[in-house]
């Protein structure tokens, strides 16, 4: 039985049955797969082992947002922290498996905190061109007793080759102007008007302090522990990929990459070994087929802060 709600609790609960059901529409892969077999495909599986399967150069954007090295539990299973030299090579064994995957003018994304953040360009900097760091605010979580409170993640971002796509205009930020200038003859100067809202579109730092984690009262919310938001993920979509492109994330968690692809009209193919989120997964991109808003990104832009 599931524990009845909160009224503004839209946090997505599924039954044990309902994960049952949901999880056998998944794709296991016991051998080499065509692009055709695993298009927009929830993997149900340990992506070590999917890997060897997948076919070769079809990825246009790898999203990664890997377990930190800590000890947390996921599901059914715990990630324990190891030793730093023991980190840094569990990365290199399943990153170096991901290249041959990845189209000659393929970016990549890679989720750390501020400790795994020191290792991500040495490991990955063996495979890929470093393009730049995005931190961004994570405001959820206590602060500790003893220690600064830890509300920073790292984003690197890198590509396969010095060809790829960066989309500039779909990442704009709108923001409110507050001194409206214009010029001698009256019209706005370096802002625009509609509805009787003024604004300016401004390029995107790889600052972010405009993102909310998913909580209790947002419906994209999961029981997930490390789930990351919609609208952090349509930034690196938006900008890294174009319509139609594959999206490819080996740690799928509770498909926060494939739902976002899915909104924003790209494919996908993700790999999750735990039954739970892979249940969550597909309900959430059931759901998604009539349910396309990410919020926090209207008519097109980002808003400056998420509401």
């Amino acid at each position: 039985m599931l524990k009845k709600k909160a009224p503004r609790n839209k946090t997505l609960t599924l039954s044990d049955q309902e994960i049952r059901n949901y999880a056998k529409k998944a794709l296991l892969l016991k051998q080499k797969a065509s692009l055709e077999e695993v298009f927009n495909q929830v993997l149900y599986q340990d992506c070590f082992q999917a890997f060897d399967f997948l076919p070769d150069a079809f990825v246009d954007l790898m999203i990664v947002d890997p377990p930190y090295n800590l000890t947390k539990n996921f599901g059914n299973r715990t990630f324990h922290e190891m030793d730093f030299c023991d980190y840094k090579s569990w990365l290199d064994s399943w990153l170096k498996k991901t290249v041959r995957l990845l189209k000659e003018n393929a970016s990549v994304y890679i989720c750390s905190d501020w400790k795994t953040s020191l290792v991500i360009p040495e490991i990955a900097g063996k495979y890929f061109i470093l393009q730049n760091r995005i931190s961004w605010e994570r405001e959820k979580g206590r602060g500790a007793k003893n220690n600064w409170k830890n509300c920073l993640e790292d984003i690197w971002f890198f590509t396969k080759g010095k060809d790829y796509t960066f989309n500039l205009d779909a990442v704009k930020i709108q923001r409110p102007v507050l001194a409206p200038y214009r010029d001698d003859k009256g019209s706005p100067k370096d802002w625009q008007e509609e509805d009787s809202k003024r604004f300016r579109l401004t390029h995107p730092s790889n600052v972010w302090t405009d993102i909310s984690i998913p909580f209790w009262s947002m419906s994209e919310n999961t029981p997930h522990p490390t789930q990351k938001p919609e609208k952090l993920i349509a930034k690196l979509i938006l900008a890294s990929s174009n319509p139609n492109d594959l999206v490819f994330d080996p740690f799928g968690g509770s498909g926060t990459t494939a739902v976002t692809a899915q909104k924003l009209g790209r494919n996908f193919v993700i790999i999750e070994r735990e039954k739970e989120y892979v249940a969550y997964t597909l309900k959430r991109l059931e759901e998604a087929k009539h349910k396309k808003e990410i919020q926090g990104y209207e008519n097109g832009f980002f808003k400056a802060r998420n509401s």
